[in-house]
């Protein structure tokens, strides 16, 4: 997918963030313009980068000498404090960075691993987090912020199935499958896209907090939320026949008290 994206986007430089499930030897494939960060595994095997050609006879070396272990490189490189911008707020880390190889991984290509450490918990083996990049040009912090943004495609998985029904699909041939999964990830789009542009009111948080009020410190709308925004508005658009435009809060708001009196 990476490739025929670049392929079809030849003057723009697309850069993966993935977890370190997709860390495997056909990165080595990648295109040129493409940089992939990925979590570092505990064991990834790092080496020195390779020594220049010396003029002798025989096949060069591709690696350097192999370095130790994440732990042992944790007690070795310097670290420093540095504020990093991460799920809405920006917190001071300490940071280190290893320019070196991932042969296994990413081949002949330089990376730059980033060595996180929470300065306000107690780290096990002297970091929190190790990342890997290909993108040696770009600043540690920018990347650490790119990898958290990340987590947003993991919410909005997790709602697509607990909330857009992908989850309870039942398909068991391949076409199904292929169709059923793009066309809830779709419709989740399209509401989040409504949500936005028309259906958003100021006073959503807050007759949320009425219905729920232990919620006391929601400050923002949820998916769940806006789903249930939109099912208001197409009911109280089918039953305003007269009015084909978009029902107003007040109206939503009158139609739902005629059901609670009607189930009363």
């Amino acid at each position: 997918m990476v490739t025929t994206l670049a392929t079809a986007l030849p003057d723009r430089s697309p850069y993966v963030v993935a977890d370190a499930a997709y860390a495997g030897k056909e990165l080595r494939a990648l295109p040129a313009q493409v940089t992939w960060t990925t979590r570092l595994r505990v064991d990834a095997a790092l080496y020195d980068l390779a020594p220049p050609r010396t003029g002798r006879r025989g096949r060069p070396r591709s690696t350097g000498q192999r370095l130790p272990s994440l732990t042992a490189l944790a007690a070795q490189v310097s670290f420093t404090p540095l504020p990093v911008r991460r799920y809405g707020k920006t917190t001071t880390v300490d940071i280190a960075t290893v320019r070196c190889l991932w042969y296994g991984t990413f081949g002949p290509q330089p990376v730059t691993v980033i060595l996180l450490r929470e300065t306000t918990t107690h780290t096990r083996g002297g970091y929190d987090t190790a990342l890997v990049t290909t993108d040696t040009l770009t600043r540690p912090t920018q990347i650490i912020h790119r990898y958290a943004a990340r987590w947003s495609i993991e919410v909005m998985i997790e709602d697509a199935k607990q909330l857009i029904g992908v989850g309870q699909a039942r398909n068991r041939l391949a076409h199904a499958v292929e169709r059923t999964v793009p066309f809830g990830l779709t419709c989740q789009t399209l509401t989040m896209l409504w949500y936005a542009t028309v259906g958003h009111t100021p006073t959503d948080v807050a007759d949320h907090r009425d219905r729920a009020p232990w919620y006391t410190t929601k400050a923002n709308p949820s998916t769940a939320d806006m789903i249930g925004k939109l099912r208001r508005v197409l009911i109280a658009t089918k039953y305003q026949v007269t009015h084909p435009d978009q029902p107003t809060p007040e109206d939503i708001h009158t139609i739902r008290l005629a059901w609670e009196l009607n189930a009363a």
